[in-house]
């Protein structure tokens, strides 16, 4: 008797759970160089069966992984000479809160108040180095080649870190367009580096509110059969009890 209301159960589980991913989507959808996420679902299959003989099988609904689409959001100019976008594979490398390292595709970047080139949160841009770049007053030519060499008038400031891994599936979101590792980076040999470029979101927001829809409907009609098998089963109750 109770296994409907366990597979409704499950059901209505994974689909608050995809409506959160949905909703970070959509919250995430102006941020430079975020990557959208998708619920990754399986079906748990259980032969259910009595003295009659074997049943119908039975399938519970399990979320087992959030899955990152890595494809490139697409790039507008903004004529900011501090704004960069990557092309292809690769990763900005920034200096995180605690002096570890993060990884971003957010190449809005900006001077603080001691001229070191950092993300919009303030984090510190690195070199191949691991340096931080210092643009200094009289720096105001800037030009940063494909490679992501650095330089102005006076010279060369410093060529940033451009690296890749083998498994993207191994960088852990870390707030907005940042992301966290264990794994090891690859420093990707011939970056291309694109100046007065940034590249947006991947998420396609009409289809995320496409989504969100399905869900909510989805949602309500497990939730209309969890209340009508419970009504089911107190109509039951009262016929045993009379």
């Amino acid at each position: 008797m109770e296994t409907t209301l366990l597979v409704a159960l499950s059901r209505q589980g994974a689909l608050r759970r995809q409506m959160d991913v949905v909703a970070n989507n959509l919250a995430n959808m102006n941020t430079n160089g975020f990557k959208a996420e998708r619920m990754l679902f399986t079906d748990h299959v259980v032969r259910s069966g009595g003295p009659a003989g074997p049943a119908a099988p039975i399938a519970f609904v399990r979320d087992i992984a959030t899955v990152r689409d890595d494809a490139q959001g697409r790039t507008e100019p903004t004529g900011n000479p501090l704004d960069l976008a990557i092309q292809g594979d690769g990763y900005f490398v920034v200096e995180g809160p605690n002096g570890d390292l993060l990884y971003s595709r957010n190449g809005r970047l900006q001077l603080d108040g001691e001229g070191r080139l950092v993300t919009s949160e303030g984090a510190a841009v690195l070199t191949a180095a691991d340096a931080p770049v210092f643009l200094g007053e009289t720096d105001t030519d800037v030009v940063v080649a494909r490679d992501g060499t650095i330089s102005s008038q006076n010279g060369d400031l410093g060529r940033l870190r451009i690296v890749a891994f083998d498994a993207s599936a191994a960088l852990l979101p870390a707030g907005g367009a940042l992301f966290s590792t264990d794994a090891q980076p690859v420093d990707v040999t011939a970056p291309v580096v694109e100046q007065g470029m940034l590249e947006r979101s991947n998420v396609e927001p009409i289809l995320e509110m496409e989504k969100m829809i399905r869900v909510q409907r989805a949602y309500a009609s497990v939730r209309d059969l969890i209340n009508r098998e419970d009504d089911r089963l107190k109509q039951m109750l009262q016929v045993y009890a009379a």
